[in-house]
């Protein structure tokens, strides 16, 4: 046989390819977040049995819910090259106003168009910020800080800086409402809260958003480039309110369901959450400048931070030294996909 007749034999048989657990990582970058995950999960296991005990696992769950809301509204911007700061603005300024709202009002509302309402108030909020960005012409950055002191200052100096402890009976009932009970080994009720369910119902919807509908071709492409976008065809202003009403109803979302799991209002609540969530969001494997991430990613790196954060409460580490911790996730994290971009 030839030298030609070899070479034309080869390109006839069928090509395959072996891929490197590198190659895994560069292609679905939570990999590495699972993989850390699992990790420190047995490592705590290991040194610490109680670790795996359901009370645990069902605070790490319950934990995860208002996170988990926040982190998939950040990530939908972030996947369009945009950052928002002002989430925990939103779900505070509605959460009050609408525990007030309903108290004073609408004492008999079903729970139900208590959710809705504010759903909706959390988009119109967010709707504000996505024309703000889009006409304004500055990064979302900028223009988030500013809402962010604009809705705190309109709600601490208009609606009220009065903690309210006893929520309308309603709200009360939904936050007690279990999912599932039962007896744990010390005789104690472990009950995993109904609200837990909005949760994988909103990462669904995220999911398919960005999977399954044309907007979500339009957010990556914008993540990608959004001048390129625009000259394909893809409505930039329309984007914008999608992306951050959507945020914003997650956000109003988080801040009724925060009330009612934690039966108070406190207007001051969820200051200073954002640098945990969206260190949750990279470290599930998104990336700053947009175009990339997944909503699997994303909910690992809450359960990442969640998970660190109980490890250090069980071990009796403070709060500064939490912080410590998630900060230098992050710049790991950093350092790992700036490699593998330079890879690339």
């Amino acid at each position: 046989m030839t030298a030609s007749q070899t070479e034309a034999l080869k390109e006839s048989l069928p090509q395959t390819r072996c891929f490197s657990l590198g190659d895994l990582v560069r292609r679905r970058p939570e990999t590495i977040t699972f993989v850390l995950l699992v990790t420190i999960c047995v490592a705590v296991a290991v040194i610490n049995p109680d670790f795996l005990q359901p009370s645990t696992l069902v605070d790490i769950g319950r934990a995860s819910v208002v996170m988990g809301l926040f982190a998939l509204g950040v990530f939908i911007i972030l996947a369009a090259g945009g950052i928002d700061v002002s989430f925990t603005a939103i779900a505070a300024f509605t959460m009050y106003s609408m525990t007030v709202l309903v108290q004073r009002y609408l004492p008999g509302v079903p729970i139900a168009l208590v959710l809705l309402m504010s759903i909706i108030g959390g988009a119109l909020l967010g709707i504000i910020n996505g024309l703000l960005v889009h006409h304004l012409k500055v990064p979302s950055l900028i223009v988030t800080i500013g809402t962010q002191y604009l809705f705190r200052g309109i709600l601490l100096s208009f609606i009220g800086t009065v903690w309210i402890m006893s929520l309308p009976p309603q709200m009360g009932a939904f936050g007690r409402l279990p999912l599932f009970q039962f007896e744990a080994a010390n005789g104690a009720t472990i009950t995993l809260p109904f609200y837990f369910l909005v949760l994988p119902i909103a990462a669904f919807l995220t999911w398919w958003i960005l999977n399954g509908t044309l907007m979500g071709r339009a957010i990556f492409a914008v993540g990608g480039n959004a001048d390129i976008a625009s000259r394909l065809g893809y409505n930039l202003k329309t984007i914008h309110v999608f992306l951050f009403g959507y945020a914003g109803a997650l956000a109003g979302l988080a801040g009724i369901i925060h009330v009612c799991a934690n039966r108070q209002a406190n207007p001051f609540d969820l200051v200073g959450t954002e640098v945990n969530v969206i260190a949750a969001v990279v470290l599930g494997g998104a990336k700053i400048t947009g175009g990339t991430g997944t909503v699997l990613g994303t909910i690992l790196g809450v359960l990442l931070i969640v998970v660190i954060n109980s490890v250090l409460v069980m071990v009796g580490i403070p709060s500064t030294w939490q912080r410590l911790v998630v900060g230098i996730f992050i710049l790991l994290a950093a350092a790992f996909f700036v490699t593998r971009q330079r890879k690339r």
